[in-house]
């Protein structure tokens, strides 16, 4: 796990203004990964990192020859078109080029100028994913998300005996993974109408977002090696925003016995940017289990884990109808919840899902989970905000919202702030669903 260094002081100021204004998400202590290239070019995507409202291009700074060693190697690996080769090199050489860059971007750095060729405004650029995703599991971390949907699915019996034993988890879909922007179509599926004889196919009608974290793998572990908590963390990159759609229509009908199918794999958006662990230190908070919950199992408990397991991440959902937007109004903020929250840690989930011997590969993606807190306004999904679709929301314009409707689009933002840290943001990652297509033959 990191501790804090240079890197995290509040007290560096880098040349680049816009990364010194109050609330910049990308300020000197960020400094995250994306891949990008200028937008509307036939460019080669290439590495880049946020630096207040600019992007420093790693390729061309690969090629100016300024930075030494480790941090070098770094800035060369990621002139490639994903980043999965540069999370391969792990801990040691995402922390000296993250070093090497802090230094370069603090005023009164000696290579200001060399920088300075290389920063290219946010605003002209576009991304891609950034990195060949071979896998992606999801987990279920919020136990608040877990007891209110369950409750609705299963109501004389909302949390199963394992929850509080083991971090669930299911495969996912990796091929249907977009970047922030991704529109999608509403998806069709088999669905069974409540005293209904027989199921019927169409369009999903309890279309749903969840707001997760996502958590990108460095290196990876070679099959049959389990990867120790200890451990766990020097094999994670960073963590970015994640909305995992939704069809809770058509996941009621087919989710037993094997769990989610079609209602996951048809979308599920990320943000572009990928802040690291090292970045996130300052905002590390104990982790513990209520006092009459089970504890969990040796291979999932250390002490480091227990004192700094946890990360406060604030996090907020906002809702932008099809009419708020012709009417030129601003996203409508609808949860504000905490990672905090998370019943299983970013450690526990690595650990659990390598203890059979699964090896996990650079570029794996794990989502959390829908991170919903203690309290309704917290839930991260509207099947828990308007208890399945019985007690719609009302937006400030009049409109009511069930659930998700054509048009709409969902924002999920978050960051990190307290005394005594320098703030950090994710950005945001939005998403936009369109009508279903509606080519199949309906019964």
């Amino acid at each position: 796990m990191f501790k804090l260094n240079e890197t995290h002081s509040i007290n560096l100021i880098s040349w680049v203004e816009s990364a010194n204004r109050a609330g910049c998400d990308y300020s000197i202590q960020n400094l995250p990964f994306a891949q990008f290239r200028r937008m509307n070019s036939n460019e080669n995507f290439r590495g880049g990192v946020a630096i207040g409202d600019k992007v420093i291009d790693l390729a061309a700074l690969s090629l100016m020859g300024v930075l030494k060693g480790k941090a070098q190697a770094a800035a060369q690996a990621c002139t490639q078109p994903s980043l999965n080769e540069f999370m391969a090199m792990g801990v040691e050489v995402w922390s000296a080029l993250r070093l090497a860059l802090s230094r370069a971007l603090r005023n009164g750095s000696e290579l200001q100028d060399a920088l300075t060729i290389c920063l290219i405004p946010q605003s002209a650029v576009e991304y891609s994913l950034p990195c060949q995703i071979g896998d992606y599991t999801d987990f279920y971390t919020s136990i608040h998300h877990a007891t209110r949907v369950g409750s609705l699915f299963r109501p004389d019996n909302p949390l199963l005996p394992n929850y509080k034993w083991v971090p669930i988890g299911y495969h996912g879909r990796a091929s249907s993974i977009g970047i922030s922007g991704q529109t999608f179509h509403r998806p069709n599926g088999q669905t069974m109408v409540p005293g209904a004889e027989k199921p019927c196919v169409g369009p999903c009608k309890r279309l749903d977002h969840e707001l997760e974290i996502g958590i990108f793998i460095g290196q990876g572990n070679h099959l049959g090696e389990p990867i120790a908590i200890e451990n766990s963390e020097d094999h994670v990159f960073g963590i970015c925003l994640f909305n995992d759609w939704s069809a809770r229509d058509i996941q009621g009908w087919e989710y037993q016995p094997l769990g989610p199918f079609l209602a996951k794999n048809f979308a599920s958006t990320i943000s572009p940017w990928i802040v690291s662990l090292e970045a996130l230190a300052p905002f590390r908070t104990s982790f513990s289990h209520p006092i009459d919950d089970p504890q969990p199992l040796p291979y999932l408990t250390s002490d480091i884990n227990s004192e700094a397991g946890g990360i406060d991440i604030k996090l907020q959902v906002f809702i932008q109808t099809e009419k708020m937007r012709n009417d030129s109004q601003e996203p409508e903020k609808i949860t504000d919840s905490n990672f905090h929250h998370s019943y299983w840690t970013i450690a526990q989930m690595v650990t659990h899902h390598t203890v059979n011997g699964c090896n996990l590969r650079p570029g794996d993606l794990l989502g959390s989970g829908t991170q919903s807190g203690p309290e309704l306004a917290e839930a991260g999904s509207l099947l828990e905000l308007t208890v399945g679709g019985k007690h719609p929301i009302t937006l400030s314009n009049g409109e009511k919202r069930a659930f998700i409707e054509d048009g709409d689009s969902l924002f999920i933002r978050g960051n990190c702030h307290r005394d005594g840290a320098a703030y950090i943001g994710f950005g945001e990652v939005v998403s936009t669903v369109l009508p279903a297509k509606n080519n199949l033959k309906h019964r």
